[in-house]
């Protein structure tokens, strides 16, 4: 992921967080909901992205070999 690609996603998962905030500060559930759903897919984002970079073969064991 690009370094573009992971600010928007950091963006996307605190206006989420912001809104969730709101809704609960606020009795609204709907922005609550609508928060939260747009924070979790923000992370989900983030450690796919996370995944991404290392082989799948990789076991983390660098020169162990």
């Amino acid at each position: 992921m690009s370094l573009f690609g992971k600010a928007k996603a950091k963006a996307e998962e605190l206006l989420g967080r912001a809104e969730q905030v709101y809704g609960e500060s606020h009795g609204d559930a709907a922005a609550t909901l609508d928060g939260e759903a747009r924070r979790l897919e923000a992370e989900a984002e983030e450690e796919q992205t996370a995944g991404e970079r290392r082989h799948p073969d990789d076991d983390g064991l660098a020169g162990a070999r």
